[in-house]
């Protein structure tokens, strides 16, 4: 399968992260944090924690803004343009084997545990619950898109071929019509984003196969940091940590107020749709794992599992230590990660 690295800015080429220090004066700290994507249901609860205060409360002034993929956001953070954002962890760890040394940019934060990664396929084009249905097929995919570049994992797992079907080079805002005139056969989502494909086809017109299922166990989009920031202010990363985590902690326990916050930012948005879509973004944020070791964490052995899957596929020549990836310091205590009690 033919296959482009997007990830191949080197760190001559990156200026150095600004650096922002928590004021004595009582002046709050700006921060700037890029979304992997649009504003939805999806990272609601970094609204939830400004409407809230919460950040406040921690002493720094928060600014959001929507991104451009979660590729993308590690380049924004590594330029210094933003000191945070929400980003992939296997497309960290091949930015960090493509400028390898002190890194530029780590995960500090787990916010989806599981990838939420999953191609969704309609039924009377042939696609079914089986990966291998998928042969000969049209799928639509953006270029730069996380599900689309770990598709050779699922290949290997399942025994198929890298090129088994034929890659449609699609937008993301024309993955819907393309799917429902029938342009193509299937479409790379991330789970929680095919809801507004739901809203358009029946759930029963269509398979959803889901990465996950076929044994491809990825850790999904983190917040990530600059490393700047890390060395020189670790306080005002965990202050952030603190904040977010938080909000997400009271969004499992109630989401609609979050997704009230969401919609003081985007009003156009349909609440009862946002609501769905956070329903499904909750089963990858809180996996199975999260009931061990908290909302945020990783299981080393995991994370180090998936550096070795993503070197192999592609073909890194520097394999990542897992440390240079994650950095657990700035976590919040273990006991404000805790899921509430359904």
């Amino acid at each position: 399968m033919q296959r482009r690295s997007f990830l191949a800015a080197s760190a001559a080429t990156l200026a150095a992260p600004a650096v922002f220090a928590q004021g004595s004066n009582g002046k709050l700290t700006p921060l700037k944090f890029t979304l992997d994507f649009r504003i939805n249901g999806q990272t609601s609860p970094f609204f939830l924690a400004l409407a809230k205060g919460y950040y406040k409360d921690e002493g720094l002034d928060v600014s959001i803004d929507t991104g451009a993929g979660s590729v993308a956001s590690i380049t924004r953070i590594a330029s210094g343009v933003y000191q945070l954002g929400l980003g992939d962890i296997s497309s960290l760890v091949e930015f960090n084997a493509q400028n390898p040394g002190t890194p530029m940019v780590q995960a500090v934060y787990q916010y989806y545990n599981r990838a939420p990664f999953v191609i969704i396929g309609r039924k009377d084009r042939g696609v079914t619950g089986d990966f291998k249905s998928l042969a000969g097929k049209k799928v639509a995919a953006a270029a730069v898109e996380s599900t689309r570049r770990a598709w050779p994992m699922v290949a290997r797992k399942q025994g198929m071929r890298g090129d088994a079907f034929q890659w449609q080079t699609t937008d993301f805002s024309a993955r819907d019509n393309v799917m429902v005139r029938g342009d193509v056969d299937a479409a790379t989502y991330f789970h929680d984003s095919a809801v507004s494909l739901f809203a358009r086809m029946k759930p029963e017109e269509l398979s959803v196969l889901k990465y996950a299922d076929a044994g491809v166990n990825l850790y999904g989009n983190a917040i990530l940091a600059s490393s700047n920031l890390i060395a020189q202010n670790p306080k005002v990363v965990a202050a952030f940590l603190r904040a977010s985590n938080r909000a997400i902690v009271e969004t499992f326990a109630n989401p609609a107020p979050s997704i009230a916050a969401m919609r003081q930012r985007e009003p156009i948005l349909d609440e009862k749709i946002e609501l769905e879509r956070w329903g499904i973004t909750a089963q990858y944020v809180g996996a199975a794992d999260t009931r061990g070791h908290g909302l945020g964490d990783i299981k080393k052995l995991t994370l180090e599992q998936q550096v070795d899957e993503v070197a192999d596929v592609f073909g890194l020549k520097v394999k990542p230590a897992s440390d240079a990836i994650f950095n657990t310091s700035m976590l919040p205590s273990r006991s404000e990660r805790s899921l509430p009690k359904a």
